[in-house]
């Protein structure tokens, strides 16, 4: 898992949320997949800033770990704790090789995590750990390039993203870059869309069930601030994709 380049962003990691396929497409997708979390416990993993983190404390989930391989990330998150203490714990640690937590959670959630991983091998030791972090029955739910996007979405740009392959092929997939179109200065980060097939496979062989992809909406808000035609090529040829398993 590449670090030095989530460690370079930092607090700017923030201004992704800002951008309209976050703010109005994932943000508002991934929270309707998870769900209530009130009364239950929550993993959040490669939390970054502490978005998600944030977000489930405030919708009333008991108890919040958030796990992430950047330092720098985890800084910033706790920063944002103490301007704001809502009671999220964050530490540092790789999916890969995550230590046994304190507690079982009813919930584990990965936005751009499991993409990460640099093989095969690999992924099934985050799934596995991640799966002996849940409870029985507990859920996973996974935010991710979409594992079979070809790169055909040319009015990306104006949802706030660029996403080009490298040229670059894994065991697990092509190496993408994906660019955030902040202002004054783009970031962007390469990482991998797996394929279909291993996220499924690495999921089912280290005890996941039920394994189902979500597709991005769009919310209603939305909607109403740019107009249905705006977002039609991207529900077309959305560049993410959610899915679900339970333990």
């Amino acid at each position: 898992m590449s670090v030095q380049q989530y460690d370079e962003i930092g607090e700017a990691f923030e201004g992704f949320k800002s951008l309209p396929l976050m703010r109005y497409g994932e943000v508002p997708s991934f929270l309707g997949m998870v769900g209530n979390v009130s009364g239950k416990s929550v993993l959040d993993l490669a939390c970054g800033t502490g978005f998600y983190s944030r977000e489930f404390k405030r919708s009333g989930a008991t108890d919040v770990l958030g796990v992430d391989i950047s330092v720098e990330m985890i800084a910033a998150a706790r920063e944002s704790e103490q301007r704001d203490p809502l009671g999220v714990r964050y530490e540092v640690g790789d999916v890969a090789e995550l230590r046994p937590v304190d507690r079982r959670f009813d919930i584990a959630v990965g936005v751009q995590c499991l993409n990460y991983a640099e093989d095969i091998a690999a992924m099934e030791r985050m799934c596995r750990n991640i799966h002996r972090s849940l409870v029985p029955g507990g859920e996973f739910f996974v935010l991710a390039q979409k594992p079979d996007y070809r790169f055909d979405c040319h009015s990306l740009d104006k949802y706030g993203f660029r996403c080009e392959p490298t040229g670059e092929e894994i065991e697990t997939g092509p190496r993408v870059r994906v660019t955030a179109l902040l202002a004054p200065q783009p970031i962007s980060i390469v990482t991998t869309a797996p394929r279909r097939e291993v996220y499924e496979e690495c999921l089912r062989a280290t005890g996941f069930s039920e394994v189902e992809w979500v597709p991005l909406q769009v919310s209603e808000a939305g909607i109403r601030e740019f107009g249905e035609d705006f977002w039609a090529d991207l529900l077309a040829k959305p560049p993410l994709e959610m899915l679900r398993c339970r333990a």
